[in-house]
């Protein structure tokens, strides 16, 4: 079982969502963890902004990684938005995202938290995962992917450079 698995609850998963701008993602994750998690939709709002400002959580490929400390929060969180049309999110390659994770983390978990990021990292740089995202016809199907996703078989499939 992978970390991620651990964090994304298949109610997190949501395919063709329709937004016009970071802000509007932040927001609607919010609601999201709000009535999901108890987790006030203004504090994710205000957490996942503060840190969009420090710089882009863009990765490139059409990936995004929003993510904030949340206090009182007790364990990391994490929800999946396929975009009905990508936007900007001012990633280094220029290119506009459709597919986002966002995450919660708590205020002090700061090895968790580098560890969770890793593995986001790794999974969205594997192509045939993001394809499968992209390609995958609802969300009980992606949740699946995020369930099953082996770094091992990830590795595998990477050329030797």
């Amino acid at each position: 079982m992978n970390l991620i698995s651990k964090i994304l609850p298949a109610a997190n998963v949501v395919i063709d969502f329709a937004a016009s701008d970071k802000q509007t993602v932040f927001e609607s994750a919010g609601v999201m963890f709000e009535r999901q998690a108890g987790v006030s939709s203004k504090l994710v709002t205000d957490a996942l902004a503060q840190r969009e400002k420090l710089c882009s959580t863009g990765l490139g490929q059409g990936v995004a990684i929003p993510h904030g400390r949340i206090k009182g929060l007790k364990s990391p969180l994490g929800a999946f938005m396929r975009m009905a049309e990508a936007i900007n999110f001012d990633a280094p390659d220029a290119k506009p995202v459709g597919l986002i994770f966002i995450m919660l983390v708590p205020e002090q978990a700061n090895e968790a938290h580098l560890q969770l990021l890793s593995e986001l990292a790794t999974m969205f740089s594997d192509r045939e995962f993001r394809d499968a995202l992209t390609e995958s016809a609802d969300a009980r199907a992606l949740h699946s992917l995020f369930a099953e996703w082996d770094a091992n078989a990830a590795n595998q499939r990477r050329p030797a450079v």
